[in-house]
């Protein structure tokens, strides 16, 4: 039996390939102009050139907190329907969707998973959550 790691990133039985790709799920969602909410994405992880980029963009100069619309919309390779992942798109987010993105880019980009540890508040036991799986499963 193959892990469903490599299977999910499409490198079924490479246990030496390196997953790249990580889905997610917003806690709230886009909703596009015809009002179809799309919640289900991809993110890739950073390239060097694609942290740099982002600080030649002259929104990026005027105000730094632009920074992370344009990485993101560098980074989300798919999300819903939606054909073309740009800054504009990404402007559109709920607060909630941007700091859940913003976390998710930061775990991947860190130790190549989407897990992070946490522990029970009731039990203190110590366990991984999937940050790309549906939030309150």
């Amino acid at each position: 039996m193959h892990s469903p790691c490599y299977e999910s990133a499409g490198l079924p039985g490479n246990p030496a390939a390196l997953r790249t790709e990580f889905p997610f799920t917003l806690p709230r969602g886009y909703v596009d102009r015809q009002g179809k909410v799309h919640r289900e994405g991809v993110m890739r992880l950073a390239t060097a050139r694609d942290e740099l980029w982002p600080l030649n963009d002259m929104r990026v100069r005027e105000n730094s907190a632009y920074l992370s619309v344009v990485l993101l919309s560098r980074l989300i390779t798919r999300l819903g329907t939606v054909s073309d992942v740009d800054a504009d798109v990404v402007e559109q987010f709920f607060a909630a969707d941007l700091a859940f993105l913003q976390r998710f880019y930061e775990k991947i980009n860190t130790d190549g998973t989407s897990l992070a540890s946490t522990v029970c508040p009731r039990c203190h036991h110590d366990f991984d959550v999937d940050m790309g799986s549906r939030l309150g499963e």
